[in-house]
């Protein structure tokens, strides 16, 4: 049996005195889409963050390809090959989006061979960029800002990609082009991707596996298609209820 790339175990995290982890049991095989979905508040994005180092856990282990990295500093657990693309997009509005891409590129590259290849295969995904290369960041449309986030995570070359709530705001048909680029990254490159998304249906019907998160806690874990058919999944994220 495959050991998994990220496997997290009774994962405790806070702000302050309010615990955000409650003890969170996750794991995700390579190449490999898993969804996390729930309601606003629930400790998704909180535990993105934490997988990342900001913030620390307080107790629990997280394991990325069979290394603690619990207690790892940010930048050498992007030294590995994690990379996020956070809510809010958080791109640098007053530069380039050549420089954006710049940003997320990994300094461990072999030669330029490497790093043109990798900007062209974000090209490939988002040929938008190419023709807004000289254009500030914070000049795009919210759609092409996601698609410069997305790019400039890519752009390090990443073994697990991070992915929070990259439809947040976005008209369907920007959303929908999203969605195609993530699926084709995991089905050509192999790419393994954790979503936390608001559109429960669209991640899981992307996702290979998908957890629930309620306050802090996973609460149900099974196949995309397996939490889609579920009646309490159904009621709270799938029609009418929050979403989140």
């Amino acid at each position: 049996m495959t050991a998994p790339l990220l496997a997290i175990r009774n994962l405790r995290a806070a702000y302050g005195k309010i615990e955000a982890l409650k003890g969170v049991d996750l794991e995700i095989n390579p190449g490999e889409i898993v969804a996390l979905i729930g309601a606003n508040g629930a400790g998704k994005s909180t535990l993105m963050m934490t997988i990342f180092g900001r913030p620390r856990a307080r107790s629990g282990q997280i394991m990325f390809d069979g290394r603690d990295i619990t207690d790892v500093a940010t930048h050498e657990i992007a030294r590995l090959r994690i990379a996020q693309s956070p809510e809010g997009r958080r791109i640098f509005p007053r530069m380039s989006v050549a420089e954006n891409l710049q940003m997320g590129a990994d300094a461990t590259f072999a030669n330029e061979n490497d790093r043109a290849a990798t900007l062209a295969r974000v090209f490939g995904l988002f040929p938008r960029l190419r023709e807004r290369l000289a254009q500030r960041g914070g000049t795009l449309s919210g759609g092409e800002q996601q698609m410069l986030a997305i790019g400039r995570a890519l752009m390090s070359r990443p073994r697990l990609l991070l992915l929070d709530e990259p439809s947040l705001g976005l008209a369907p048909l920007i959303a929908r082009q999203i969605f195609d680029a993530i699926r084709t990254l995991n089905q050509k490159d192999g790419l393994t991707v954790l979503i936390v998304e608001q559109n429960a249906n669209h991640a899981l019907r992307l996702a290979h596996r998908g957890y629930v998160m309620v306050n802090g806690l996973i609460t149900l874990k099974g196949t995309g298609a397996e939490l889609l058919e579920r009646p309490e999944v159904r009621a709270a994220y799938l029609e009418g209820g929050r979403r989140g």
